[in-house]
């Protein structure tokens, strides 16, 4: 564990949003003081939680793994980002979702990426934590769009002047706003002559928690049902093809999270005897 160094003058700033991640966070940060440890500079990356109105323990949990805990009350993704974001005292700004892990050379890779000029930012890459005929066919759309794109997830990175310059990311999308970040970032690189990175060597891992609830296909159909239900709802007169997406959005990223483990039934309170 890395405690916070307030007078240290970091050089990178993790930002992490967090919604009840409690559970996950823990592997996260490991993964975080393992990368810290693989190269120089290690203690001068600040690594900041930012917390989504949490009803668990994950500011605790954070606050006593050495994180600057930054509370975000708005319930956009975008916001919590930006919100962690303006708290940051790093050049470089980095990004990572809370299921997720990093690889033990990520913030070395980022620091040598950045070092070229030729380079705005980009993006580590991804993986799933675990395989099946349906994540594979899920991650391969995904490889795909990256290919054609130039975008990529996993961990993001940029110099945070870049960052300020392109307003951050938006907030008012429910979802996709990492997309919209990184094409703004790319259409400002354009204008210097800078491209988008998408180096190697750094994937992170990603949890598949999506897929444990709603089934290892369920991406795929998820994103049929949705273009489907958008381009039906204006033809019934019924709701905008926008409102039927922000709410698929809010029920699928803001509303549903599995419930965590109850405890073995040895641990839990003996209800008192009658008499």
């Amino acid at each position: 564990m890395y405690p916070r160094a307030v007078n240290a003058s970091p050089w990178l700033s993790l930002v992490i949003p967090a919604w009840n991640e409690e559970r996950l966070l823990p592997a996260l940060l490991d993964t975080v003081d393992a990368a810290r440890r693989a190269g120089p500079g290690g203690d001068a990356i600040e690594v900041i939680v930012a917390d989504n109105a949490s009803t668990d323990g994950t500011a605790a949990l954070a606050a006593a793994r050495g994180c600057h805990v930054v509370p975000v009350a708005k319930r956009v993704i975008g916001a919590v980002r930006n919100g962690g974001a303006a708290a940051a005292r790093g050049d470089m700004l980095a990004f990572i979702d809370a299921d997720s892990r990093i690889h033990p050379q990520s913030f070395a890779v980022i620091r040598n990426t950045l070092a070229s000029p030729r380079v705005i930012g980009g993006a580590t890459g991804v993986v799933f934590d675990r395989w099946s005929a349906g994540i594979a066919a899920t991650w391969a759309l995904g490889a795909t769009l990256a290919w054609l794109s130039g975008l990529d997830a996993g961990v993001v990175f940029c110099r945070r002047a870049d960052f300020v310059t392109v307003g951050g990311y938006s907030e008012d999308r429910l979802f996709a706003e990492d997309v919209e970040f990184l094409l703004d970032l790319k259409r400002l690189g354009r204008t210097r002559g800078q491209e988008l990175a998408r180096p190697r060597g750094a994937k992170a891992i990603t949890s598949t928690r999506k897929f444990d609830r709603h089934g290892d296909w369920h991406g795929l159909h998820l994103t049929a049902r949705t273009i489907a239900a958008s381009f039906l709802a204006p033809l019934l007169r019924r709701r905008s093809r926008s409102e039927v997406v922000r709410e698929a959005a809010r029920r699928y990223w803001y509303e549903d999270r599995i419930s965590p483990p109850s405890p073995p039934a040895a641990a839990r309170p003996t209800p008192p005897r009658g008499g």
